[in-house]
């Protein structure tokens, strides 16, 4: 385990990066076998799950597309509760089967917001996949059908997941230490 610093915080090693792989790994393989002959459309939110979802192309093995979509609701090291649309979606989603790729669903609005501004576009169906999860502070019911992790709540950072722009870089997912 290591202790690193980021800005003004501390932060211990939470999820090595060989588990995280382990888990990327192992949602994709279930996403093989649910979407084959699908050709689904995986839409990444950035910025954090760029990392998440770059490993989890490289295990998909069936026809898809990507592209990204760019929401905002954190500032600092809490949801603001507001969600913004930063960058919308350029492709037709009409009749499209889409997955969702996400880094971490929590109170789950942010998700909500999402779902109800795809639903506009009349996919044939929406599926979420996040890295992680915390099942404790989900707010909104949602069905998370490709959860990468479940984890407690507690602030991360690395993978992809940042304190204000910092720690994306990490390959490890650390903890913050009170």
């Amino acid at each position: 385990m290591s202790i690193i610093k980021v800005k003004d915080k501390t932060f211990k090693t939470f999820i090595p990066e060989e588990e995280i792989q382990r888990r990327v790994k192992a949602v994709a393989e279930k996403l093989n076998r649910d979407m084959a002959g699908k050709n689904p459309l995986f839409l990444a939110v950035l910025n954090g799950s760029f990392i998440f979802a770059a490993d989890l192309m490289r295990y998909i093995t069936i026809p898809c597309e990507i592209s990204f979509v760019k929401l905002a609701s954190y500032q600092g090291t809490t949801s603001t509760g507001k969600v913004k649309e930063v960058v919308g979606i350029n492709e037709d989603l009409a009749g499209r089967t889409v997955v969702i790729v996400e880094d971490i669903v929590d109170t789950g609005h942010t998700m909500k917001h999402m779902l109800d501004s795809l639903n506009t576009r009349h996919p044939e169906s929406l599926h979420i996949c996040t890295l992680l999860v915390k099942p404790d502070k989900l707010e909104v019911d949602l069905n998370i059908e490709y959860p990468a992790m479940e984890i407690p709540n507690g602030f991360i950072v690395g993978y992809g997941l940042d304190y204000d722009q910092q720690g994306r870089n990490l390959r490890d997912i650390y903890t913050i230490v009170e």
